[in-house]
Order: C-alpha cells, then structure tokens, then sequence
C-alpha cells in the first residue's frame, strides 16, 4: 500500500497486499502438540465406519484404563476379602444379590471385587511387557537398521529363530523359572511380561529396522554426517524421531495378546494366586466346574471382562492399522465423499 507525501509516494510494508493474503492463506497452519498425538491425528482422519470403530475402541480401552487406576475405589472388597463389613463371612458360590452384586466365587470371593481388581492386574502385565519390549525392540532395530553388516545379518537370523518358540510355552517356563513354584503378582506380572517380551521383540525390531534403513538414506542424514554430527545424535534426533511412526499400531494389536496370554497362564494353574491378586483367567479356571451346575455368574462376568477388554484394544489397533495405510485411507475417504 502507497501514500502520496509532499515527499513523493510512501510505502507502507505493514499493511497486507494481496500478494502477501495469498502466501498467507498457501501457508499450512503448524499444528498444535495435541494435534501431532498418536490416536489424535488418526482419529481426524477417520471417517464413517473407521471412526465408529475407532471411537468405540477407545471407549471400551479407556474404561478398562480407568476401572483400573481407580479400582480401590470402585471394588466394594479387596480382591480376597470373604467377610461382609459387618464381619459376616460370604457365602461360597452365592448367587447376585444386594450384599454382592455379581455373586460370589467357589472360594467365597466377591465376583465383581475380583473382576474390578483383575483389570488392574492385567492393565500392568500389559504396560510391563509393552515398555520392555519396545526399549529393547527400538534399541536392536535402530541399530541393526543404521549399521547394517554382519550385525545385521545375526540380528534378523535370531529375530527369525525365536518365531519359533510359543509365547504360552515360553511364559508357562518363566513362570516357574522366576516364581519359583510361587506365583505372586510380581512373579507373575514379571514371568508374563518377559515372556511376550521375547516373542514380540522380532516385531518391533522389524518395524523399527525397516524405518531405519529408509531414514538413513534421507539427505538430511547424509547432510548431518558430512558437517561432523555425532553418530548418537543422528541416531537419537534424526533417524529415531523419524522411525516410530508405526509404533502405535504394534503396540495396540500386542496389547490384546499380553492379556490373552496372562489369562491363559492363569486358565492353565500357572498365573498369579487368588489371594496375591485378582486375575481373571484364574477365575476362569476355578468356575469350570461350576458350569456344568449352572452357576453361571462365576464365569460369565470374568469372561466377559476378557472378550470387551480384548476386543476395544483390538478396534482401536485394526483403526490404526487402516489409517496407517494411504489407500485404504484414501478408499475410505472417497467412500464417505460418496
């Protein structure tokens, strides 16, 4: 914009031009660090069915989540309580009623404390076995990945090698290697997490070396090896930050399956005691025989606990995975358009 002056025309450079509004409007707007979360992003780029899924998943992964920070407040009695507060000792295998809603178990255990306290018992085999296998998958991967050579070639033949091991095999021994014949919450919390640890390494390690060996050709590395970076700063700032957009995905789909086999170690007599914490593939177990006398109150609710958890961790990993994919999201997107 110009003035005219006794002087002769003024620019003025704070007023926008239509130039500038044009650059202004091309420009993308930087996205907020909320925006740039895992299941946030995907969430916006969901539509239709993807995002009902999607939605539901997280309902269901967040009540899970929920029930179990705040299950000392929610359970009405501890895990292996067998007295009312009126000291009056439950009845075994009681039918729902006003003192305990769900029931009670065999052993004269409130149904509904032992499934709220199981979510808890569960919730940290998942977080345990999670974060070690994603610190050590990462570490094998990034290194595997950037180096390459002979390191390379014993990492993928070991991470090949233990495919062959079953999970549920491998944690039963763990199991008795670490508890040694004493299955407490942290011998069984441990002997599960370091179990799955093992078998789903490999995974991690080849999403995570394959990241690598695409970033590494990226002419920013090139750029930052040539002025002199340091080799951990590059493998820290510029390949990691860059390799770990599919963590999210691997993540959620072996959340389900560390439940899944804590709850088998539990079905087959190897999880964690009754009166150590509540576990629900012990429950399981223990309500067999109850079946087949249709007292079905003692297997039901744990039961059913297993299959929402299992099936909103799954949703939200299946979501993640779709939206991973360009096609599919773009199929998707021209689906809703439509």
């Amino acid at each position: 914009m110009t003035a005219d002056t006794p002087d002769g025309p003024v620019i003025d450079r704070d007023l926008p031009t239509p130039r500038t509004e044009a650059l202004a409007a091309q420009t993308p707007r930087k996205k907020r660090w909320t925006e740039r979360l895992p299941v946030i992003s995907q969430l916006r780029q969901s539509v239709g069915l993807q995002r009902g899924m999607l939605v539901t998943g997280l309902i269901i992964t967040g009540l899970f989540v929920l029930v179990a920070l705040f299950a000392p407040l929610l359970a009405p009695y501890s895990w292996a309580q067998q007295t009312g507060p009126d000291g009056q000792k439950f009845g075994t295998q009681m039918p729902p009623n006003a003192t305990n809603l769900l029931g009670t178990t065999v052993s004269g255990f409130d149904v509904l404390s032992r499934v709220i306290w199981g979510s808890q018992t569960a919730l940290l085999v998942i977080l345990a076995a999670i974060a070690c296998s994603i610190f050590v998958g990462i570490a094998l991967g990034l290194l595997s990945g950037y180096f390459g050579g002979w390191l390379d070639r014993i990492i993928v033949v070991i991470a090949d090698a233990i495919y062959a091991f079953p999970s549920l095999l491998l944690a039963i021994v763990l199991t008795i290697v670490i508890g040694h014949g004493q299955s407490g919450l942290f011998n069984g919390v441990m002997a599960t997490a370091l179990s799955i640890t093992v078998v789903f390494v490999p995974q991690y390690f080849r999403v995570i070396r394959a990241e690598v060996v695409r970033v590494r050709a990226e002419p920013f590395v090139e750029s930052a090896k040539v002025i002199g970076v340091p080799t951990g700063r590059i493998l820290i700032r510029h390949v990691l930050r860059n390799s770990t957009r599919s963590l999210p995905v691997v993540v959620t789909l072996n959340a389900s399956e560390a439940l899944l086999t804590l709850a088998g170690l539990g079905f087959l007599g190897f999880g964690i005691e009754a009166t150590s914490a509540a576990e629900w593939g012990y429950d399981l177990n223990r309500s067999v025989a109850d079946v087949t006398s249709g007292i079905w109150w003692t297997s039901v609710f744990p039961g059913l606990a297993i299959v929402l958890v299992v099936l909103g961790i799954t949703l939200v990993g299946e979501s993640l995975n779709d939206l991973s994919d360009p096609r599919l999201r773009t199929r998707r997107r021209a689906g809703g358009a439509a």
